[in-house]
């Protein structure tokens, strides 16, 4: 009799155990799935607050263009804004008055990307000539920084156009990369549709 009460007090045991999870036991990292739209492009010359700004091009029509209210910002500074993903994409303009500001202005622009070097595990760089003809420098930066794309293209003589692509919060891992890899793709479509107006 007492070996049947100690085997069954066993079984019990250990079908206890085998039912009591840990709650506190740490759960594998993941990510929500993202569904992404087809992407669909609309022409800037076709919003009504833009009609006067000296260049134009096709942004996604997922993004809100607005012009940009920030504190120090110039004339013909404008936004891009992802609901969705709370994405915002800024670009800065700036007429060229001679060669020297031209040097002065992507000087600038690659010491804005290199910024985000202390968080980067990379940044790739790439000149660019676009199929309206413009020149510049695309950057890809790899690792948790906020903003993971980003290029500036000009006609050497009277234009230059600059975007960076940036989150509210560091981009961190895969979690994000389709999201990234979409607006990568609208930024491409803007880079290769840059026109001037004037």
């Amino acid at each position: 009799m007492r070996n049947i009460l100690l085997v069954i007090s066993i079984a019990l045991l250990i079908g206890a155990c085998q039912k009591n999870e840990d709650p506190f036991f740490p759960k594998e990292r993941g990510y929500p799935r993202v569904e992404l739209p087809q992407a669909s492009y609309q022409k800037l010359e076709e919003t009504r607050e833009f009609t006067d700004y000296p260049y134009t091009f096709k942004y996604s029509q997922y993004a809100q263009a607005k012009p940009d209210t920030g504190q120090y910002t110039e004339p013909y500074w404008m936004e891009l804004y992802y609901p969705d993903w709370e994405a915002t994409i800024d670009i800065s303009y700036k007429p060229i008055p001679n060669f020297d500001s031209l040097v002065s202005f992507s000087n600038t622009s690659n010491v804005l990307t290199y910024k985000h070097q202390v968080r980067a595990e990379g940044i790739q760089e790439y000149r660019l000539k676009t199929k309206s003809g413009n020149i510049g420098m695309m950057f890809i930066l790899e690792g948790e920084v906020p903003s993971p794309f980003q290029f500036y293209v000009t006609d050497s003589a009277n234009h230059f156009f600059r975007a960076a692509l940036y989150f509210p919060f560091t981009v961190e891992g895969d979690s994000l990369k389709p999201v990234v890899e979409f607006i990568k793709q609208d930024m491409m479509e803007m880079m290769n549709t840059v026109e001037w107006q004037r």
